[in-house]
């Protein structure tokens, strides 16, 4: 990356969808932005969800009208701006009479195809199970309705990239360690996580989107002139965790189970194979970054999902399981963490001077174009030249297609030597980068090594070029999702082989 200078419009502190989706935003209308993340980017909340991009029809039981029909207008804008990521989806919704009346279901889908305008997504239906359903015998109907599938880790990277294809430096693997606010301007003190070098630079404007965070940094190492508005704000700590199975069904369809606790258990088709099954929504306590599944959550989603699926589930089946905190506005009157808001909030502090802090609390992924719209909207007031909101009808990279299928031809037309299961996940994992990716090669040969699963040397030198890669986590879980296809071996190779060359 080429150097920067020292002196900045805009300062984001964190990496995950907040503050990527804000540092394109910000870039794109002409503001001099940095964003800074102490891990990898996407490397907490933001590549722990269970990828979808939905309005939330659990929310409308909690009459959060508004941000369903926000999240369902989102949704049908973000299939369109990220077509290699983002596609539509099915869900089946199997009926408990005992846990929720047919009523209230169809009343309820029927404001989710309504509160908003839909144009890619069908509506939704009432159905009936067949012997042929996975489902076990005594489960006889259902309801089916659209929502989308994301890949939440390759969403943040790619909006880095469009911050970055505008201008914005990023800075992974650097941390904030403080910031204090003079009268028309912060500095702000970087230190490097792997080698400890130490930057300092000055910004016009502070942004923290933190995340899990974002209280503790308010706390610990923003310095203001007195005590902001926003530190009243608390956060909730709700932590999801997810595991993955072989497939235990055929179809292309996801399912969404109600369970007598009133929580919500999502059972998605993953990476062609397997099945991705969460969330477990429990309160959590501690260090975000030493989150992890327990026993319990494990049994939970094995008891929800056997009580459901012809196809029994054990332990022992779990390929991969994972865990993310979610920073939720706390609202002080949810008894359970299932009830709490996923709405999103940000105050601004000012303290009478020129320079800004804005703070980030909550959301989700599906409203993240929206808050960063509307964050950039309110910091647009304290400069002169702020561009106006961009990012609604522009594709994010890689996105400037039509479909997966017109992509694979283009692409096969290309490179006819690529395999077909290479190409299918080089469209919905790169798009139109993909031409950068492979970009002269004439055969699988001029690709490099193999390094197990498909996985080139050319597409790892791609993304330790374009994408802030630097370790086989970073390639293996978060960049793609090889992680399931490579045995140990290969895993400890493609580490070493990393290694030797960031030694280089």
């Amino acid at each position: 990356m080429c150097n920067q200078p020292s002196t900045y419009d805009l300062l984001i502190i964190g990496g995950g969808i907040n503050g990527a989706g804000i540092a394109a935003d910000a870039s794109g209308r002409g503001l001099n932005v940095m964003l800074c993340e102490m891990n990898d980017l996407a490397s907490a909340t933001s590549s722990s969800s269970s990828k979808l991009i939905h309005g939330g029809l659990r929310y409308l039981e909690h009459y959060e009208f508004r941000l369903v029909k926000e999240a369902l207008t989102e949704r049908e804008i973000l299939l369109k701006k990220a077509p290699h990521i983002i596609w539509p989806m099915r869900f089946l919704l199997p009926h408990q009479p005992h846990l929720r009346p047919a009523w209230m279901i169809r009343a309820g889908l029927f404001l989710y195809d309504h509160l908003a305008t839909r144009t890619t997504l069908g509506p939704s239906k009432g159905i009936e199970f067949n012997v042929n359903s996975p489902l076990v015998s005594e489960i006889s109907n259902g309801f089916e309705y659209s929502d989308g599938w994301v890949d939440d880790a390759r969403l943040v990277i790619l909006n880095a990239m469009a911050a970055h294809d505008a201008g914005a430096s990023i800075k992974t693997r650097t941390q904030c360690i403080n910031a204090k606010r003079y009268a028309d301007h912060w500095v702000v003190t970087l230190q490097n996580t792997l080698n400890g070098e130490i930057q300092t630079i000055a910004t016009k404007a502070l942004v923290n989107a933190s995340g899990p965070w974002v209280t503790d940094l308010l706390s610990n190492v923003i310095q203001l002139m007195s005590v902001p508005s926003s530190s009243q704000k608390k956060i909730r700590l709700v932590k999801g965790s997810h595991i993955v199975v072989p497939r235990i069904y055929k179809g292309p369809e996801a399912f969404i189970l109600q369970n007598k606790d009133d929580r919500i258990i999502f059972v998605i088709p993953y990476e062609n194979k397997y099945s991705l099954i969460g969330t477990t929504d429990v309160e959590y306590e501690g260090d975000p970054s030493a989150v992890s599944i327990s026993k319990e959550e494990i049994d939970y989603l094995i008891t929800v999902t056997n009580e459901h699926f012809k196809a029994q589930i054990s332990s022992n089946d779990i390929t991969w399981c994972y865990s993310g905190v979610r920073p939720l506005l706390d609202d002080d009157e949810s008894d359970s963490a299932q009830a709490v808001s996923r709405d999103y909030s940000f105050e601004i502090d000012t303290a009478d001077s020129k320079a800004p802090l804005l703070s980030v609390f909550g959301g989700k992924i599906t409203t993240y174009r929206k808050l960063a719209e509307a964050a950039v909207d309110k910091l647009g007031e304290y400069y002169s030249d702020v561009g106006a909101a961009w990012t609604e009808n522009t594709p994010i990279p890689g996105g400037d297609f039509k479909d997966h299928a017109s992509l694979s031809n283009d692409l096969g037309k290309r490179y006819p030597w690529l395999p077909s299961e290479l190409r299918a996940r080089y469209v919905r994992t790169y798009g139109t980068l993909s031409y950068t990716l492979i970009n002269d090669a004439s055969s699988l040969k001029c690709l490099g090594e193999n390094f197990g699963a498909g996985l080139y040397s050319a597409e790892i030198n791609y993304l330790l070029t374009y994408e802030w890669a630097l370790t086989s986590e970073d390639i293996l879980w978060r960049r793609t999702k090889l992680g399931l296809r490579l045995s140990e071996a290969e895993k400890n190779y493609l580490t070493q082989h990393l290694e030797n060359l960031l030694r280089d």
